[in-house]
Parts: structure tokens; C-alpha cells; sequence
């Protein structure tokens, strides 16, 4: 008697991921370094100065890394309560931090004691920022109110009260010092003129505003919120470019790249996202283990740092040339090719005796189903919810070897309404699949004879059914216009090929005469 075959599964070739220049640049980091913090990170901010130390603002604390050190080499400890938002002033020497018991601090890098101490808010300031002449600061607050105070004196010099809710985010120009940006959970984004009273461009993000950056040239606003990141023309009155909405949840952080081609999103999914500014489409994509709430990206885009809600900071940093060139030129390293080979080719004398090792053959369940003839419950069984949505081709192939048996009607058949439902909803997902079509499209006929007469007794069925028809109405429409385009493909590689005449030997001249023809005297006519 002969063994049992196994279901032969269809390999099918998988498309590998698109390799681009996006991809092998944002690739070229290490394994990230992970610190512990005390709590939330809620800021990250590069000194611009070199060697670009960075602040990290989490819980009551602000400490200052170098580019590659694992501990702090300065911390800012003089907060009662949580500090937020603490960033370098340009020329990388003084800090800014704002707090939960609505004061702001200022610092010298080089020092412990706070400088200055600004009093004037009533609830927790969020925002913090130097303007471009370094003698100003900007601060944003809970109270729904932002300020400029000027440095030298500890002086208010001017608030604004325009939102209704409270000011999370904001930035300065770097170009004019009496310019400045805030964001709200009031969902505006309001562009402010130190030398007016009042806000002179509002634009509605449609959510509470979670951050806002300006591109270097200051002509584009880019805001995050719920989980849209929109990009504003200031120079066309506020005039919104582009929205993007590529998260799951709420976006938190925004970043640009050193050279502003590239902008970065992070978000509580988890995912920071790497944009292209030319055309907004996603071109990389980095995965975090805990929700994302500050991004910060060092110069020459040498580090990515990220701070996230259980309070560990991820840094990652750019692989070196030489060792890009160690990673690339080194094969990897595989047993050696004469240990799987030892005994492969030994042919056995004439005298020895050869024992041969029986090979145990192990089926799958619906093999072992197939070969007691359990044609249900083998269909069944390849139809699993796991088996038809990870691995359809092996349900495919199911199909196929029943079809073979003739037994696959019978397979089909005295289905209830759930079972239904799920055959139904495996034909309408890989139908049109190209790779499964032309065994999915006898099952299909087949399902509809045996079935036709319980429709309209089910509304999950009945509605499935409407679906499927839909889908084959669709895709016989594409197949007509895609006919009608190799229609037209065919007329235009045919009229674009160069014509060439047929060579004829009796035929050399365009009067049809050959060439020894032309002095040699006619047929003579001859009188009878």
C-alpha cells in the first residue's frame, strides 16, 4: 500500500522591504544606550554649541549629558516641584526651565544656582524659550496666558491672555526677535508681534495643539495634535499646506533633521516617524518599547535621543564609516561545507551490507484529517482564523488537494451560519489575490450553488454576499479598463516601431524593370 503523499503547500515569492536612500541613512545607528530617569521625560533640548551636551527634563529634575556619556554631568535639582520644558539659550551658556508651582528658573550651564527667578504666573508654566537677541524670554502657562520678561531687569515686559485653554507649547524666532509662536489645547495656534498688543495670525488645528516647530526659513509652521501633524504657510496669511495623519494616537514631539529635509514625529503609539518635507511621505519608521513624549535630534543628525512616559531615555548613535565598512564587508560566518557534506556521496561496495534508517513523516492536522477522510474536518481546520489570515495558502492549498479528490463540494457543504460567515469572509479577502484566484473562483461558484437557496434567511450572510459582489463588479471593471490601456499600449509601441519594406529579387526598380531589362529589345511579334 502506498504512504500517504503530504499537502504540497505553494511556495510563493515574498517581496522583499524597498531598500532606499531613507532607509539605509536612518538604519546606520546602534543599538540604542537606555538611562533610567526619575520620572516622565517631557523635554529634550541640544545645546547648539559644540560638543552638543543635551538637557532632559524629567519630574523634578534637569540633567545635562554629554554626546556619548551614560551619567549626567550636571544636574539641576532646585525644583519644589515638576519641572518642564528646560532649553539652552543660543550660545549654549544659560537654561530656562519652567515649573509646576508656576515660577521659571534660569540658570548659567556652568553653575548650580538659579540666576533669576520669574514670578507672575498663576498655574504650571509649560513653555519656555529665549528669543533671538538672548535678553528676552517667553514663557507659556496653564493660566492661559503668555509673557515676554526681560532678563537683564527680572521684568515683565508684556502678557498676552488671546487662548481659552491652556499654552503646552510654543517657539521663537529665530530671525526677529519680537516674533513668537504658542499652541493651545483651545486647539489655535496664534503667531504674536511683541511690538502689538495682540496676536496677528491664528490658525484652528482642529486638536489640542501638542507641539509646534518653524522650519529655518520661518516661511512654514509645522503643529501636532491628536494625531494630525499640519503644516502652515505663514507667508500666504496661515494658509494650512498639508495634513498629515499617520499615527494612532496622540503626537507628541516634533523634530527636523539638521540639513530641514526630514521631519520627525513622535507619538503614544509608540513610533516615531521620519517625513520627507518635499512630498510629506513617511520614508522611515524607528519602534520604542513605551508611548513617546520628547524627541530630540543632534546636530549632523550624530544621536537620536527619546524620552518616554516610564521614564527611560533611548539614545542612539550613528554607526561610524569605519565601522559601516566592518559591518558591511564581513560575511557571515557559516559551518563549514564538508560537515553537511561527510558520507553524502558514499556508494556502498558489493559486499557491504546497508542499513537503511526509516524517515519519520509528520503530518500536519489536516493531513492526519486528510488521511482518515475527514474532508470537513480538514477544511475545517486549514480555515482557522490564524491559518486563513497569516498563512492563506495553505487553506488555498487545502481547496486545491480536495478539488483533486473530487470530495470538495462535500467539504463545503451543511455549513451553519458561522462557519458560512468565515468561508465567505476568506473568499472576499483573497479572491482577487492573483496567486489564489483560479482555485478561489471554483470554490466560490461552488459556494453559491450550494447555497443559493438559504439566501435571504441570514442578514451577516446576505450582507457578506452583497460584499462579494461588489468586489467582483470592481474588479471586472479594473480588468476592462486595463484591457482598454494594453489596448492603447499596443497601438503606440506598434506606430513607434520603424517601418521596413520587403525585399523582392525579381523586383529592383520602382518600374518594376530589373536592371538587365532596360536596353534588351521587347518580344517580337510574329505574322503567322
Amino acid at each position: 500500500m502506498a504512504s500517504f503523499k503530504p499537502t504540497k503547500i505553494q511556495v510563493y515569492p515574498k517581496l522583499g522591504e524597498k531598500v532606499t536612500q531613507d532607509t539605509l541613512y536612518w538604519k546606520n545607528y546602534k543599538a540604542p544606550v537606555q538611562i533610567k530617569e526619575f520620572g516622565a521625560i517631557t523635554n529634550i533640548d541640544f545645546s547648539p554649541l559644540a560638543p552638543h551636551n543635551y538637557a532632559v527634563t524629567a519630574f523634578t529634575r534637569i540633567h545635562i549629558y554629554g554626546p556619548f556619556s551614560q551619567e549626567p554631568v550636571k544636574t539641576f535639582t532646585r525644583f519644589k516641584d515638576t519641572a518642564y520644558c528646560g532649553r539652552f539659550r543660543s550660545d549654549g551658556q544659560l537654561l530656562v526651565a519652567g515649573c509646576e508651582d508656576s515660577s521659571v528658573r534660569l540658570f548659567d550651564v556652568s553653575g548650580r544656582v538659579a540666576l533669576r527667578m520669574f514670578k507672575g504666573h498663576t498655574k504650571a508654566v509649560h513653555l519656555t524659550d529665549f528669543t533671538s537677541d538672548r535678553y528676552q524670554i517667553l514663557t507659556g502657562s496653564d493660566d492661559y496666558t503668555c509673557r515676554l520678561w526681560d532678563i537683564p531687569n527680572s521684568t515683565e515686559l508684556t502678557s498676552y491672555k488671546e487662548h481659552t485653554d491652556y499654552i503646552r507649547c510654543g517657539t521663537t524666532s529665530k530671525l526677529n526677535r519680537d516674533l513668537f509662536i504658542t499652541g493651545s489645547y483651545d486647539h489655535t495656534v496664534r503667531l504674536f508681534d511683541a511690538r502689538v498688543d495682540k496676536s496677528v495670525l491664528t490658525m484652528d488645528h482642529g486638536q489640542p495643539v501638542e507641539s509646534v516647530l518653524l522650519y529655518p526659513s520661518e516661511g512654514l509652521l509645522v503643529s501636532a495634535g491628536g494625531r494630525y501633524v499640519k503644516v502652515w504657510d505663514l507667508l500666504k496669511a496661515g494658509q494650512p499646506l498639508v495634513s498629515l495623519k499617520n499615527h494612532h494616537k496622540t503626537i507628541t514631539c516634533l523634530c527636523l533633521s539638521s540639513n530641514g529635509q526630514r521631519l520627525l514625529s513622535g507619538s503614544l503609539d509608540r513610533h516615531v516617524k521620519v517625513y520627507n518635507t518635499t512630498n510629506y511621505k513617511v520614508v522611515h519608521n524607528f519602534d520604542y518599547a513605551a508611548s513617546i513624549l520628547s524627541l530630540g535630534l543632534a546636530p549632523d543628525d550624530e544621536s537620536i535621543v527619546v524620552g518616554m512616559t516610564n521614564g527611560v531615555l533611548s539614545i542612539k548613535h550613528r554607526k561610524s564609516s569605519e565601522e559601516t565598512k566592518d559591518v558591511s564587508g564581513k560575511q557571515r560566518r557559516r559551518p563549514t561545507y564538508r560537515v553537511f557534506m561527510k558520507g553524502k556521496n558514499y556508494v556502498p561496495k558489493q559486499d557491504d551490507y546497508l542499513v537503511s534508517k526509516p524517515v519519520k513523516q509528520h503530518l500536519a492536522q489536516y493531513d492526519k484529517q486528510l488521511k482518515r477522510f475527514d474532508v470537513s474536518k480538514a477544511f475545517d481546520t486549514a480555515l482557522e482564523s490564524w491559518t486563513r489570515r497569516r498563512k492563506p495558502e495553505i487553506t488555498v492549498a487545502v481547496m486545491k488537494e480536495l478539488d483533486r479528490r473530487g470530495t470538495l463540494a462535500n467539504a463545503l457543504a451543511g455549513r451553519d451560519e458561522k462557519n458560512l460567515s468565515q468561508l465567505l469572509n476568506f473568499l472576499i479577502g483573497n479572491l482577487v489575490d492573483p496567486r489564489f484566484t483560479p482555485v478561489l473562483v471554483m470554490a466560490t461558484e461552488m459556494t453559491l450553488n450550494i447555497y443559493q437557496s438559504v439566501i435571504g434567511q441570514s442578514p451577516v450572510v446576505d450582507r457578506q454576499l452583497l460584499r462579494l459582489r461588489e468586489l467582483l463588479e470592481r474588479e471586472i471593471d479594473y480588468q476592462q479598463d486595463l484591457m482598454e490601456v494594453l489596448g492603447m499600449l499596443d497601438t503606440l509601441f506598434t506606430s513607434s516601431l520603424p517601418r521596413k519594406g520587403v525585399p523582392c529579387p525579381a523586383i529592383s526598380r520602382p518600374n518594376g524593370l530589373a536592371q538587365g531589362d532596360i536596353g534588351a529589345p521587347g518580344p517580337q511579334l510574329q505574322a503567322a
